[in-house]
């Protein structure tokens, strides 16, 4: 964060000062857990009802903290005071980012690959000067403030995602980032259960479009015609990636190498070069070119984003994570979270691995756990991943826990189908099913929303020979 003394703060985030010195000057972070570094920075105290962060604002001072920013005050600690520390956080990150006239927010949106999408996009904007976008996801009311809190003088780029999980909460967001560039990856069926419909989560999802400046770039995802269509919506320039010809930033000539790592033909009106990615699944061509908009419109040139986008590495964990172990399997680690469209392009990855052109078919292995937020699409959400293993040709799928039985029903209605299917309760008996039917050269993708799906990774990983 920037340099701001504790009243300039207040004053910032509507607060009152209690046993703080007006002058005294935050210089370094603004946590919420004390684990972290705390020295020279700002400490926030959320109330709960199991936790509650004023319980640790005296400890958070002790460490290193300049004062405490909370709703209610501590003895002897100075606190900067508030009615609800949520929305002082975001309070704050809008003053700071007011500070940084130098900085470029790109904000970026979508029902799948957004974190996988920040991660390229930072990476290749590191390469035209310092960026925030830190691996991992902090897309909502928190995360977001919490990560453009990061950016200080030197920042020249700030890459941010935001979450929807209804009406009005994007527009919330950027109100506390104003994004110069935004991204909108695909419109799916994630967190249909609050929306009702996919033609809602489009309607969301363009608030962010909708913020962006007349100057401002609008990166929009035309082979998804949902997306396609926020073009509308906007008073930025739009800039359409895909396949398609319409695409002003696009992709020719897709193939995947053995291991389901795309390599493409990159065309934007300046230029064409040639991408090689070091990551996993024909999904990430989309992302990639999304990528290579937002470098675009900061400045860089084709061949360097060709370059940029061949040297890309995995950074957010358990997000299409492929690796070999010593006994012949590989194994994808997809399993931070999913729903079905993310699901479906993983399983599209884990065919083309068994199925790779320059080698031996292999057996496939899909390890499926319950999607989460589905509402009232929750059983035909769980039966149309079910269909899609089938159609993909999963050799054998294993689906954990009751709740994501209908997977295996979806699977099993595919009559063309030639694979096995097993119902197991829960992550230690698909690990024990793994141990007795996995044979050397198998390719296992596992993946499910956050129930402890990658508890099975983790055995899987831990296998020596």
């Amino acid at each position: 964060m920037i340099r701001m003394t504790l009243a300039e703060i207040a004053a910032a985030v509507g607060g009152t000062l209690s046993e703080a010195d007006p002058e005294a000057t935050a210089t370094g972070p603004v946590e919420y857990d004390t684990r972290r570094d705390l020295t020279g920075g700002l400490f926030v105290a959320f109330p709960g009802a199991n936790v509650d962060g004023h319980d640790f604002a005296a400890r958070a001072v002790a460490d290193g903290a300049v004062a405490v920013l909370g709703s209610r005050a501590v003895a002897g600690v100075p606190m900067i005071l508030v009615d609800d520390a949520l929305t002082a956080i975001g309070r704050l990150a809008r003053a700071v980012l007011d500070r940084l006239p130098q900085l470029t927010v790109i904000g970026i949106t979508g029902s799948s690959g957004k974190t996988s999408t920040k991660d390229m996009i930072g990476q290749l904007l590191a390469r035209l000067g310092p960026t925030v976008a830190p691996p991992g996801t902090f897309n909502n009311e928190l995360g977001l403030p919490h990560t453009a809190l990061m950016a200080d003088e030197q920042t020249r780029f700030l890459v941010l995602e935001m979450g929807a999980r209804g009406p009005g909460h994007l527009t919330y967001l950027c109100g506390i980032a104003p994004p110069k560039i935004g991204v909108v990856i695909n419109v799916g069926v994630a967190h249909i259960g609050e929306f009702g419909s996919q033609d809602k989560i489009a309607e969301a999802k363009g608030e962010l479009v909708e913020a962006l400046p007349a100057d401002g770039v609008a990166v929009l995802n035309f082979d998804d015609h949902r997306v396609a269509a926020m073009a509308s919506r906007t008073r930025a320039q739009v800039v359409g990636v895909g396949t398609s010809d319409q695409s002003v930033v696009r992709a020719e000539d897709v193939t995947l190498d053995g291991l389901g790592r795309p390599a493409y033909k990159l065309i934007w009106p300046e230029g064409e070069t040639a991408v090689t990615l070091t990551v996993a699944g024909a999904h990430q061509v989309g992302n990639s070119l999304a990528a290579a908009a937002v470098a675009r419109a900061a400045g860089m040139s084709v061949t360097e984003c060709g370059e940029g986008l061949s040297t890309l590495r995995a950074v957010s964990s358990r997000r299409m994570d492929v690796f070999d172990r010593a006994d012949g399997v590989t194994v994808i680690d997809d399993s931070y979270n999913a729903n079905p469209a993310s699901t479906a392009a993983a399983l599209r990855a884990l065919a083309a691995l068994g199925n790779a052109p320059d080698g031996p078919a292999r057996r496939t292995v899909a390890v499926l756990g319950y999607h989460a937020e589905l509402g009232e699409h929750e059983r035909s959400g769980h039966e149309e991943v079910g269909r899609t293993a089938a159609e993909t040709g999963v050799s054998l799928l294993v689906v954990v826990g009751d709740n994501a039985a209908p997977i295996r029903d979806g699977a099993t209605a595919v009559a063309r189908w030639g694979g096995d299917s097993v119902l197991v309760s829960d992550q230690d008996a698909a690990v024990a099913l793994l141990g007795e039917r996995l044979r050397p050269g198998d390719v296992v993708l596992v993946k499910g929303s956050r129930y402890r799906t990658w508890q099975v990774v983790d055995a899987l990983r831990a296998v020596t020979a």
